[in-house]
Order: C-alpha cells, then structure tokens, then sequence
C-alpha cells in the first residue's frame, strides 16, 4: 500500500557538459536511493540542443544557460553565477605564459570588459548562450572582442588555456568541474558585472507526473549545494 504511490516509469534528464560533470553521479546516487521502481536516463549539450530537445519530448527537464523565452519552455532559475576571465595561473618563479597575449593580464582580483578586448580569448562559437551574453554587452559599450578560437567543449578551452593559447570567460562552477581549478586563475568580471542563469527547463505542453516533479527538486537541489560549494571556498582563488 505505501508503495503503491511510489514515482515509477521513465525520466530523460538534459545536461550541459560542464554540469554534466559535477551532477551526473549526485543525481544517479540519489535516484537509486529515492527512486528504485524509475528508470533515469541523462543527455548532454549545449543550452540550445537542449532547450529542442524539451520542446520535441526527446528530454523531461533540462538544465540551460540563459535560455531565450520561448512558449514552448517552461523555465525556472536556480542559479546565478557571475562570469570569470579564466587565466594560466602563474607558477612559482615563472610566469604561467600566453602566446601573443599582448599585454599582461593585471595583477588585480577583477577582470573589466575593456581588459578583455586586449587578450586572446577562446570562446565558444556564436549559437552559445554566453557568446550571446558577451557580444551584446561589448557592442553595446563599443569594444571588440578579440576572439582568437572558437571551441565549444569547455574542457577542450581550458586545456588550450593551459597551453598558453588564450583566456576564457567562465562560470566558477564550470571551472570547478574540470577537476583541476588550481591550474587556473579566475577574476569575476566586473564593469560590467556579467551573470550567467542557470535555469530548469520543462514542456509547457506536457503534464507534470509525479516522477518528473521529484526528480525536478531532486535536480534543483543538487544545483544550489553545487553552487553554495563554489561560494563558500574563497580562499582557492589562485592568484
């Protein structure tokens, strides 16, 4: 009888890459614990490939960077994150070097949008919700940004950070998830203040079950104890 109410059947969960990274053994954990009679079955991509893949009953709930409105997405924020220029972190008695970095990244805890258009930057190509962000906020100010490569794998862009190719624009938490954040300097960007939204994605079209509505604030919570951990150690930002 207590079980009978208990969610049962399929849920398809969307992830971008770098969430992916950080939540896909959290979710599959607490889904076995919580859920034993459900099936789970998680994706990856970017915010758009997603935010289709919601709309045409291929994925459940879906996690999106800055999704664009749409009728046929309904979106709730969960977390915001502000942007970070993404560096080599200087080594002991060296120098984590740039090529043809131009001038040297300053030494300051920040990072302005002025600073950017002077540094080889490797960012993702033009369809990506942050892309989007970035170029709108420089062509609003009047800066160009110099956009040395364009990848859309956040793994790939930090190894070609650590390479010594250029600088990226990234979230502490997509920083967090490559596993190696010591290797890194990251400055929030400020003037502007840039902010990235992560938003849970459903169909307008179609009902909620009970299945889907535990494992939305399963997901949910997962996401704000990832970005409360992201917080709360200050003291690893490399400088």
């Amino acid at each position: 009888e207590a079980s009978r109410d208990e969610p049962a059947g399929r849920i398809v969960i969307g992830l971008p890459p770098s969430m992916g990274r950080l939540l896909t053994v959290p979710l599959v954990e607490g889904f076995r614990r919580a859920l034993p009679k459900a099936r789970l079955a998680i994706v990856e991509g970017l915010s758009a490939h997603l935010a289709e893949w919601i709309s045409t009953g291929r994925v459940d709930i879906g996690l999106l960077h800055n999704p664009e409105p749409q009728p046929a997405l309904e979106v709730t924020p969960v977390l915001e994150e502000p942007l970070g220029l993404v560096s080599l972190a200087e080594k002991r008695g060296g120098k984590g070097a740039v090529r043809g970095a131009g001038k040297k990244v300053s030494p300051r805890d920040t990072a302005t949008l002025k600073e950017l258009t002077r540094l080889p930057l490797i960012l993702p190509e033009r369809s990506h919700a942050m892309r989007k962000l970035l170029e709108t906020q420089a062509a609003l100010s009047g800066h160009k940004l110099n956009v040395a490569l364009e990848i859309s794998s956040v793994q790939s862009i930090l190894d070609l950070v650590r390479a010594g190719h250029g600088h990226a624009l990234l979230t502490p938490s997509a920083l967090a998830a490559s596993g190696d954040a010591a290797a890194f300097r990251l400055r929030p960007l400020v003037e502007p203040r840039l902010t990235s939204t992560l938003c849970l994605a459903v169909s307008a079209h179609k009902p909620a079950t009970p299945l889907s509505r535990h494992v939305f604030r399963m997901l949910r919570e997962l996401v704000v104890a990832a970005g409360h951990a992201q917080k709360a150690p200050s003291h690893n930002k490399t400088r």
